[in-house]
């Protein structure tokens, strides 16, 4: 996994693989929104869904802990070992959402949440056991909860949109 110098460099990455990332979707039509094909595992929906939910959550946890409340990661409904759950729940909640909604609203999330690690000191963000909800046996920093549930998936999830365009032209 990539590592970062500062968090200049952490955001301006989230920010370029964002961009490449979203573009993907212009030449999708609307009416292509929940087409599935046996190449890609997810529709052009569900994958912008899958983005929403993860972004939503990292926030999420940090808000509550905030707040002083108990996070229970990923949710108090769904544990780490069902998943696939979590990710209908996902797909239920913002699949209903055309896929410009869907692109409008990451879009905000994505800044919403470089705003949030620019607010970060240093420490925060690179040591680990700053935040309780970040604290597992694996002991991660947030920015590696952060590149895992961004930089990832729009890097890997690029590659998946561009191969279903194929399958589908």
């Amino acid at each position: 996994m990539r590592e970062y110098q500062n968090k200049t460099e952490l955001i301006n990455t989230i920010k370029e693989h964002y961009q490449k990332y979203i573009t993907e979707f212009d030449s999708i039509p609307e009416e292509f929104k929940d087409k599935r094909i046996i190449e890609v595992e997810q529709t052009p929906s569900e994958n912008l869904s899958y983005q929403l939910g993860w972004i939503n959550l990292l926030l999420q946890w940090e808000k509550n802990e905030q707040q002083g409340k108990t996070v229970q990661t990923p949710t108090e409904e769904y544990k780490w070992n069902n998943l696939g759950g979590l990710y209908q729940s996902f797909y239920q909640e913002y699949g209903k959402y055309s896929l410009v909604k869907q692109k409008e609203l990451l879009t905000q999330l994505v800044e919403e949440l470089c705003q949030w690690v620019e607010s970060l000191s240093d420490t925060e963000l690179f040591e680990p056991e700053q935040r309780n909800w970040a604290t597992t046996k694996a002991k991660w920093p947030i920015w590696k909860w952060i590149h895992t549930n961004t930089i990832a998936p729009f890097t890997n999830f690029r590659t998946k949109i561009r191969k279903w365009k194929k399958a589908i032209s």
